[in-house]
């Protein structure tokens, strides 16, 4: 299990990853990361809200159609309960709440 300094330095590195893709996607998401929680706006005001947990060692997600725990597995956050990667629930979530396509990698 990583140490809660290897987990802050790649939650840290994965939100600045998820800000800078939003920022270069043509995409209508509003954005703001704020002491590590990444806040994400859809045209329609809906948010998705990007957060890590210490404690648990994971970065959550909350959007309107749930919450969702992402565990490392490798060198990939994955989803528990969906079993998608970060990214493709990212991806998906946006485009459920008119946020547009966004490719994450």
């Amino acid at each position: 299990m990583m140490t809660e300094s290897e987990f802050d330095v790649l939650a840290e590195a994965t939100l600045e990853a998820i800000e800078a893709q939003v920022e270069d996607a043509d995409s209508d998401l509003d954005f703001d990361m704020s002491a590590g929680i990444l806040t994400l706006e859809a045209p329609d005001g809906s948010k998705i809200i990007i957060n890590r947990q210490p404690a648990t060692r994971e970065i959550w997600v909350a959007a309107k159609s749930g919450g969702y725990h992402c565990g490392r597995k490798g060198d990939v956050w994955f989803c528990n309960s969906t079993g998608e990667s970060l990214q493709q629930l990212l991806a998906r979530v946006i485009a459920e709440q008119g946020g547009g396509e966004i490719s994450f990698s």
